[in-house]
């Protein structure tokens, strides 16, 4: 028995032997583990204009804390608010209080031009004046002051048969003015004028002979109105009439003038 074993072995350790060569030299599969396997680089993707494309809003999330807000500074105080806030209206109160305060402050530069003419039996007179004033405001309404005039004369006279004769004259004089203002830019103003004028002078037979140099007085009163130009300048139009207009008179009535307002100081 031992000696029919024996040959059979060796006969299949002979047959089994090629097979194992060839199988040693199959190609070894990669077995190596998954992390060892080398990652490909991602493909680039163009780069995108953004030139015409509109900005992206952010969108609110429920659960999300919103971003904080910049801060913003706190108003400064200041006389007329402490506390540096502005209630409504506050603001338009102190500007319209300014405005009111040029607009009525104490003293004034008041001066006047005027223009007049009158006829008397014949006798043409054509006048122009200038009056420079310095007003005070006893209140918003009132006011008064001191001012001095010039006024020039001029008189033509018509001595029949196409004759015709003039002459000129020259007065200086000094005044006061009152003037009270009524009803939002309508005022009533009156003056009281001395002045030494040059004064025509007639023989009994009316006919002209030369002039004169007298003291004339002169009261005036009427209406204006105002115009304001800005919070400190304004134009006014006053029509006046001469109560002492007869051949004495050196302003014939009606006695238009326009005159000019220049608040100054506080």
């Amino acid at each position: 028995m031992k000696r029919l074993l024996l040959p059979f072995l060796l006969g299949t350790a002979a047959w089994l032997a090629p097979g194992r060569s060839q199988a040693q030299e199959k190609p070894a599969l990669n077995t190596a583990p998954p992390g060892a396997v080398p990652a490909r680089p991602a493909p680039t993707r163009p780069a995108v204009d953004t030139t015409n494309v509109a900005p992206t809003i952010p969108v609110y999330t429920p659960g999300q804390a919103p971003a904080p807000a910049a801060a913003q500074p706190l108003p400064a105080p200041s006389q007329d608010s402490p506390s540096g806030l502005e209630l409504p209206g506050r603001e338009q109160a102190r500007k319209a209080a300014e405005q009111h305060a040029e607009q009525y402050t104490k003293l004034f530069i008041y001066s006047g031009i005027g223009l007049g003419y009158s006829s008397y039996y014949g006798l043409s007179n054509f006048s122009f004046s200038i009056s420079p004033a310095i007003g005070y405001r006893v209140t918003d309404r009132f006011s008064i002051g001191p001012g001095i005039s010039y006024a020039y004369n001029y008189y033509g006279q018509d001595n029949g048969n196409g004759a015709s004769s003039s002459v000129s004259t020259s007065n200086f004089g000094a005044k006061v003015f009152a003037q009270f203002r009524v009803i939002d830019q309508f005022f009533i103003h009156a003056e009281y004028e001395s002045t030494k004028a040059q004064l025509l002078a007639f023989d009994q037979y009316n006919n002209y002979v030369g002039t004169v140099t007298r003291t004339v007085q002169t009261p005036l009163a009427g209406v204006g109105y105002r115009s304001q130009i800005s919070n400190r300048a304004a134009a006014d139009i006053v029509l006046l009439y001469n109560f002492q207009d007869n051949y004495n008179s050196i302003y014939p009535n009606p006695v238009i003038r326009f005159n000019f307002l220049f608040n100054i100081g506080r």
